[in-house]
């Protein structure tokens, strides 16, 4: 029988992880990449190319290596918890040698243009236009697998900042800043307080005469290294944790969160609280930023008014004058030039059947994979969502009728609404282990706790007390792995071995069992008072 031909568009996070699922299901994928490499917007480069991912030299993950890894390839025990960029490529190439995943690889590749065959509502077909060395040539698809990703077109809101085009300085979205050599002793604004804002803005801050971060809204920063010195995502996204969140009210849950994150350094000291709650934005993680304010190194600054010459107005009254540079680290703008008017984008909101399927297609056969903002990496996600996508092309499952697929997209869009501050950047937010579980019980993958607890009560309290990490979802179902029992097991000795470089003498004081015993009355301390109120409620 003839393998069904799937093109997986980019050799990134996303479409590594597509190009095993296809294999997995006996597909024959043919991934096509822009670049001379795998690995995307990891893949650090001197000077990326326009409509290229981009990141600078000191990128560090912000995400735990246990938390974003691929479900059947632990990353080896002795890498660190949060990685270098060229450390998570070292994994990318131990990964795609293991699954012999570069045999399937089209680089120096673009694909030009995905449209329907003629013949599209019988067989589903595709015709793909890619480009090599300036030669195009057409091929014939049975799926579509998008893994081209939401950070190739740089968002410079211009117009939002008058007199920015008689600014005497250099300004340019953050996209292109690569290192901090070239900005020494200059007085420097960063303009936003996302991830990459602060990152630079900290590591310009190092060398920089003065450096200004400059925010409309504030924001919760986060900080890698969580309670007794564990990861944060592998300390706080937890099955425990999930469940106390969905019994607790929203705003019992927003003043835990302020309280923990006040403890550490009170926000609205340091300028940067915001008048949102902590579960209406996507935070910002930076453990270094709070030590560069106290020490002067970054001062907090409103929103920019306006530019005049070198100088910069905010709408505090306030003027910084002789700025050298400003660096707009304001976002990125969702587009698939490739696709004509098969996805419509607007305002960065894409109508997606749960942010992968188009759901006037007449038949099923191409999938976005990726295009999700989680709190934490987009892998694990993406790699279940191709696991379900691939299934979906196999037509092993199925999706719901067009009716229900835009009620759900509906439903989703209001509650996104309801929840987050309006703003692009708010348009594909996802909680982590609730869409991760939609996700993987559409692909019949998701761990079925009872049983667990009956047959592998170890398992099952690892499961649900310990890290949510993507082994869990390679237990039961298709792809289910031999390794995963042992891999949850064993998750939080690879959590602590890079730290062990120099053994100490002291033991711990905490027992196993002991441990447990502590996360039982942990648990009952918030969930009689939130028991009691929900029955409360209900009366």
């Amino acid at each position: 029988m003839v393998k069904k031909q799937i093109a997986v568009i980019g050799a990134g996070i996303s479409g590594l992880g597509a190009i095993k699922c296809c294999l997995d299901e006996d597909l024959e994928p043919t991934c096509f990449e822009r670049n001379d490499d795998i690995g995307g917007l990891w893949k650090f480069q001197k000077n990326a190319s326009e409509k290229m991912p981009s990141i600078y030299r000191s990128v560090t993950i912000n995400t735990s290596k246990e938390m974003m890894c691929f479900s059947d390839f632990p990353i080896p025990d002795h890498f660190p918890n949060y990685m270098h960029n060229s450390k998570l490529m070292d994994y990318f190439r131990m990964y795609a040698k293991r699954f012999s995943l570069l045999d399937y690889i089209r680089f120096k590749t673009t694909v030009r243009s995905v449209r329907k065959r003629p013949d599209f509502h019988i067989h589903g077909q595709w015709d793909v236009v890619v480009e090599t060395d300036g030669k195009q040539e057409s091929l014939v698809f049975d799926g579509v697998l998008v893994c081209s990703g939401h950070h190739t077109d740089p968002h410079l809101p211009l117009k939002s900042f008058p007199g920015i085009e008689k600014f005497e300085g250099c300004y340019f979205h953050s996209r292109e800043y690569k290192s901090p050599e070239d900005y020494v002793g200059k007085r420097i604004i960063v303009v936003g307080i996302g991830n990459s804002g602060v990152d630079i803005a900290v590591e310009l801050g190092r060398v920089a005469k003065q450096v200004f971060l400059s925010t409309r809204r504030g924001s919760w920063i986060l900080h890698r290294v969580w309670n007794n010195g564990y990861p944060m995502d592998s300390s706080f996204f937890t099955r425990f944790h999930s469940f106390l969140q969905k019994i607790l009210t929203t705003e019992a849950v927003n003043k835990y969160l302020e309280k923990t994150l006040n403890s550490r350094f009170n926000h609205a000291h340091y300028g940067l609280q915001p008048q949102h709650r902590p579960l209406s934005q996507h935070p910002t993680i930076s453990d270094d930023l709070p030590n560069h304010i106290i020490s002067g190194k970054v001062q907090v600054k409103p929103n920019v008014k306006e530019f005049t010459g070198t100088d910069v107005h905010f709408d505090d009254g306030t003027v910084e004058e002789n700025i050298d540079v400003v660096i707009f680290a304001t976002g990125y703008s969702i587009s698939f030039p490739f696709l004509g008017d098969l996805i419509a984008v607007t305002d960065n909101e894409v109508s997606l059947y749960k942010l992968m399927f188009p759901p006037d297609l007449e038949k099923p056969t191409l999938a976005v994979i990726g295009l999700i903002q989680p709190l934490g990496i987009i892998l694990p996600i993406a790699e279940l969502q191709s696991r379900w996508a691939v299934r979906v092309f196999k037509g092993l499952s199925k999706l719901p009728s067009v009716k229900a697929m835009k009620a759900d997209m509906d439903q989703r869009k209001k509650a996104m609404e309801k929840r987050y501050v309006k703003t692009a950047r708010h348009t594909i937010q996802v909680d982590h282990i609730e869409y991760m579980d939609e996700i993987a019980s559409l692909a019949g993958v998701k761990p079925n706790l009872l049983l667990l607890f009956l047959s592998d009560p170890t398992l099952a309290m690892e499961v649900f007390f310990g890290p949510c990490t993507p082994y869990q979802y390679r237990l039961q179902g298709p792809g289910k792995w031999d390794g995963a029992r042992r891999a949850i097991l064993t998750q939080r000795e690879r959590i602590i071995k890079p730290l062990k470089t120099r053994i100490t003498s002291e033991k711990s004081r905490s027992a196993p069992g002991l441990f447990w015993i502590k996360m039982a009355l942990f648990g009952l301390a918030f969930l009689v008072p939130s028991l009691t109120y929900f029955s409360y409620i209900c009366q």
